[in-house]
This record gives C-alpha cells, sequence and structure tokens, in this order.
C-alpha cells in the first residue's frame, strides 16, 4: 500500500511540474521578442519631435561659430546623419517596423554662451505604427556626429536628456513633454 501511495504521489508530483512547466513555457513565450503585429490597425498621420543637449564646452563651441573644425561643417553632416537614422531605424532596433516616412528633418543649434548644442528631429509618416524611435534615433546619431567631428579638439562632450518632445497620431493620441 505504502509503494501504491508513493507511486501515486510521484504521478501527481509529475503532473504538477508538467503543468508548471507548460504554464512557463507560454509564459516565456508571450515574453519572446517579438514584432508587433499592426496590420489591423488604420493607417493615420504620425508624427514626432525628439531633441537632447550636446554639452560641448567653450573651445568647442567657439570651433563651431566660427566654423574652424577640421573634419568640416559639423551641423550640416550632423543633420544629414540624424536623417539616415530616421530612416535606417529598423536596421539599429530589430522590433520596429519599417515606415515610409513622408518626412524627416533634423536641425542642430549652437548655445554659443552657454557652450551648448540643441538638436531636435522630426519625423512624419503615414502609418500603421507610431515615429518616436524614429525621431529619437535621428536626434541621438545627430549627437554622436557632433561628438565624432569635435572629439579631435575636447573628448570631454556630454549628450545629455535625450527624450520625446512631443508626438501626434494614433490610436494612444497626442503627447507633448512636461
Amino acid at each position: 500500500q505504502m509503494a501504491s501511495l508513493m507511486s501515486r504521489a510521484l504521478r501527481c508530483s509529475q503532473s504538477a511540474l508538467a503543468g508548471q512547466a507548460r504554464a512557463m513555457a507560454r509564459k516565456a513565450s508571450t515574453l519572446s521578442p517579438q514584432m508587433v503585429d499592426v496590420g489591423s490597425k488604420p493607417t493615420s498621420r504620425r508624427s514626432a519631435r525628439s531633441g537632447c543637449t550636446v554639452i560641448v564646452g567653450q573651445e568647442v563651441a567657439t570651433a563651431l561659430a566660427t566654423k574652424s573644425v577640421a573634419k568640416g561643417d559639423v551641423f550640416t553632416v550632423s543633420e544629414v546623419a540624424g536623417i539616415m537614422a530616421a530612416k535606417r531605424t529598423p536596421d539599429l532596433l530589430p522590433l520596429c517596423h519599417p515606415l515610409p516616412l513622408t518626412r524627416a528633418t533634423v536641425q542642430c543649434t549652437l548655445d554659443r554662451e552657454n557652450a551648448l548644442v540643441h538638436v531636435t528631429a522630426d519625423v512624419s509618416c503615414d502609418g500603421q505604427t507610431g515615429v518616436e524611435m524614429e525621431s529619437l534615433a535621428a536626434a541621438s546619431t545627430a549627437a554622436l556626429c557632433i561628438y565624432d567631428m569635435c572629439k579631435p579638439i575636447s573628448k570631454g562632450i556630454v549628450i545629455t536628456n535625450l527624450r520625446l518632445l512631443s508626438k501626434s497620431g494614433g490610436k494612444s493620441g497626442d503627447y507633448v513633454s512636461p
């Protein structure tokens, strides 16, 4: 009788473990990386603006103001790099949908007095998902390009405060950073 009870307890234990394993497998499958299905969402106008600040220091700020950076026109190259990043965001972030962008602009503005560069990126599309990541990729890449082009002058450049400034369109509606 003891053997029968032990056998029954073992089967119950195995059954419980099997149930737990199935539950864990289901949970793991829902946590697995996946591109979200947006196929049933309606196409709508989407836009996003992101920004960041590049703390460059006085020496770099002077070089930017006098256009004397050895690598060339820092702001033009950085703005183009940011636009290229917006277009290539799904190559950088594997779960982002490739989107038919209708607009991508980047603006780098020097605040010479405070030795800062303000970077803003605006991206738009008519699509089924938003363009926040494209906008963030554009702003951050432009900032990285500023660093790259100015690092011979100073390695102490700091990229800070990357953030979504605003977005419009889509199910979640509009957002403006406080």
